[in-house]
């Protein structure tokens, strides 16, 4: 059994963290009676010959997000394996929440006692499960009296002592800055409401999720994050013509592949590591794996090659980097997931690898 990793190590790793896993009634309405994240989990293929899917849950199985003892079961085998805490996506559109109820659970009953951050999640929902301005579900309406709602019902979280703060700063994510009309009227909101409930400072922080981004703050933010995969890292795609030589060697139908665009992890990494620094601080980030195809029928995008040892090398080097370059209190480090099933991206154990893709982030850390 693994040792917790004691708490000297200067890096702190955050996992991304998605809290879909319950049911809802607006998802009763648009996907079905009783849909979660984990209905696409369940009935995922492989598409290709070595393509790996269904990733069936291991230890924890097919959790409901909405019992306590699961949400103190995935922070203690977070904490076990060297994690130093979870960044929640918050779905935020003009007073409706949505997916709220374990985050907010967390934050009333105190449970589990594990470091915190909230990122949001502020696209549309839409049917394509992509953001895109198409058969909208939950449409985003940006204004300044919803700027100084949305944050006023996050400073008790921000208070908390267990939120995650930069200098002393209570940090928050926004998922994708350049849909805010007008993003430093927005952070010139959100700063004067903290200060108004003694708060101080805010640490502002871009996920670089989409797009290409500038200095962050020039919009008032502090900081980016940078998100795994980088689209403009993923490469070509996988030759096809070999494949589609091969799929038809053993009678296989090869459309199927041609309807999904497949990459290679080992290309990411490498592009993602000989990426110029910006001269603006920006986090770094790296992803277990990616597929997507169990959300969608086409143009998944799916990442080929991943293995346990592949994504401890990646770690390891961008923890040191992070290391030479950071300040003490900025030694941060993002991991994209903790629990992002149907994107095929999470440390949390499956029946093929276990906990290995755990143990080698906890590898990573502890510098073996």
């Amino acid at each position: 059994m693994v040792k917790t990793l004691v708490n000297k190590q200067k890096i702190k790793a955050i996992a991304f963290y998605l809290p879909q896993f319950h049911p809802i009634p607006e998802n009763d309405k648009w996907w079905g009676k009783g849909f979660t994240e984990w209905t696409n989990v369940a009935q995922a293929k492989p598409v290709f010959p070595g393509h790996y899917q269904p990733h069936i849950p291991a230890d924890l199985g097919f959790y409901d997000l909405r019992l306590e003892e699961t949400r103190i079961a995935q922070a203690e085998l977070a904490r076990q394996y060297g994690i130093h805490g979870f960044c929640y996506y918050h779905y935020w559109f003009n007073g409706k929440m949505l997916l709220e109820r374990p985050f907010n659970e967390v934050l009333a009953s105190g449970k589990p006692d594990f470091p915190f951050c909230l990122c949001w999640a502020n696209e549309n929902w839409t049917r394509a499960w992509d953001g895109k301005e198409k058969d909208v579900l939950m449409r985003q309406d940006y204004n300044k009296e919803d700027d100084r709602e949305h944050i006023k019902s996050l400073l008790s979280a921000f208070d908390d002592a267990r939120y995650i703060r930069i200098d002393g700063k209570p940090l928050f994510l926004v998922y994708r800055t350049e849909l805010l009309p007008y993003p430093k009227h927005t952070t010139e909101i959100w700063r004067e409401e903290a200060y108004k409930a003694g708060l101080g400072e805010l640490y502002l922080a871009n996920v670089q999720s989409l797009g290409r981004y500038g200095n962050p703050e020039e919009i008032g933010f502090n900081a980016s994050v940078e998100f795994a995969p980088d689209w403009n890292c993923l490469g070509p795609f996988q030759n096809r013509s070999k494949l589609r030589q091969f799929l038809k060697s053993v009678n296989k139908n090869y459309k199927v592949f041609f309807d999904h665009r497949v990459y290679s992890y080992d290309k990411l990494i490498t592009n993602m590591l000989g990426k110029t620094l910006p001269n603006f601080k920006l986090y770094r980030c790296v992803t277990p794996s990616w597929d997507n195809s169990p959300r969608r029928q086409t143009c998944a995008t799916i990442l080929s090659g991943s293995t346990p040892g592949k994504y401890q090398m990646w770690l390891e080097k961008v923890i040191n980097q992070t290391e030479n370059i950071n300040s003490l209190d900025e030694k941060i480090i993002f991991i994209n997931a903790w629990n992002e099933w149907a994107e095929g991206c999470h440390l949390e154990p499956d029946q093929i690898y276990g906990h290995q893709y755990l143990q080698a982030t906890f590898n990573a850390l502890k510098g073996d």
